[in-house]
């Protein structure tokens, strides 16, 4: 197998988001119009129908996928080869008129679209590979873009068979800066359309990044201290989803991984072991199936139960219990109305595979 993560954690995909960072109400858009019309994206009046350029259509048709809030797979017609967009029940959960929170109001739902965006799971793998470099494998906390460059580089060359041109990885590069980095830190020398995709990326408000180089020489850090806008209940959804990676059934998972391994919520939401501790200690009070634990001076969270299940209990709670409501869909009645999900995750599975067996290296270099 390649030494990169990246083949295991990531589809690859790079600058299908045409430059622009996800916007104000766009993914409530791409989930109203894919709820009615799987074949929204690719239709010809889609520029009508979701108020905006051809350009923009395939932004938000890849901001929708990325995030996690739509599915892919071929339509039911013999001779289709057209890939329609399947809403997930995560995006009816959070985007739905009933959901949780349809426009994004709550700086929370944005800490969890990120972790949706850069985390990784069997089946629903991450469709941001640059981004999944830049917050889990990068060993630097500061760096210009032609650092960050060579590192995407670097594991794409050990993961893909094919990568992409150059180009793209510095379009992603500038996306991730334009996406995360506050108006007042951005460079002023930046592509067209910069100033308003700022103004418009939501994303900003987490504060994830700040311009640090000087003008002409760019270069942006990670931000450190505590995260106030990113709720106890976030956070911890976050530790239990990273746990069920590992298994379904009752156990443990160290707060030292939680924090440091590649993948997991510390690495992605850019936050220590102590902040992580206080988190899960505020929802263990109203969550006694979860608890922390000590042993030969290493502090974990312990479950009882399955951590995706129990994660997604804590998950709720944050937003008033959205799946108690009447006529809501458990996750198992929305597959059985949407098969297309279904066969877009065993897609996902088996081009995993088939990416996967062409990394192999021989016998004597895996010794």
């Amino acid at each position: 197998m390649s030494d990169s993560r990246l083949a295991q954690a990531a589809h690859s995909s790079f600058a299908r988001h045409e430059t622009f960072t996800p916007r104000f109400g766009w993914l409530n858009k791409a989930y109203t119009q894919a709820k009615n019309d799987p074949g929204v994206f690719i239709a010809p009046d889609a520029p009508v129908r979701l108020g905006v350029g051809k350009n923009m259509v395939a932004a938000i048709r890849y901001w929708s996928r990325a995030f996690k809030l739509t599915k892919e797979a071929y339509g039911d017609e013999a001779q289709s080869r057209a890939l329609l967009s399947y809403p997930t029940w995560e995006a009816r959960w959070l985007l739905d008129e009933q959901g949780a929170d349809p426009y994004l109001e709550e700086t929370g739902s944005l800490w969890l679209l990120h972790w949706w965006l850069v985390s990784s799971r069997p089946g629903a793998l991450s469709w941001a590979p640059s981004w999944y470099v830049t917050f889990h494998l990068a060993p630097f906390s500061r760096f210009k873009a032609e650092d960050l460059k060579g590192l995407v580089s670097r594991h794409v060359n050990l993961s893909y068979r094919e990568g992409p041109a150059e180009g793209s990885i510095l379009k992603d590069i500038d996306c991730i800066t334009k996406m995360y980095a506050l108006p007042t830190q951005h460079a002023k020398n930046g592509a067209p359309g910069t100033f308003e995709d700022l103004l418009l990326c939501p994303f900003r408000e987490l504060d994830l990044l700040e311009q640090v180089g000087t003008r002409g020489q760019p270069a942006w850090q990670f931000t450190r201290g505590s995260r106030t806008s990113l709720p106890p209940r976030v956070l911890a959804y976050a530790c239990l989803d990273y746990a069920a990676h590992a298994t379904h059934k009752s156990g443990s998972i160290s707060l030292a991984r939680l924090a440091n391994e590649p993948g997991s919520p510390g690495r992605a939401f850019r936050v220590r072991e102590p902040d992580i501790a206080s988190a899960l200690e505020q929802v263990i009070a109203s969550h006694p199936q979860l608890q922390i634990t000590e042993a030969v001076g290493q502090r974990s969270l312990s479950f009882s139960g399955d951590p995706f299940e129990l994660a997604w209990d804590v998950l709720d709670a944050q937003y008033g219990n959205i799946r108690s409501r009447e006529g809501f869909p458990s996750r198992a009645q929305w597959l059985h109305d949407h098969p297309k999900l279904a066969e877009a995750e065993r897609r996902e599975r088996k081009d995993r595979t088939g990416d996967e067996s062409q990394l192999r290296l021989p016998a004597e270099e895996n010794a």
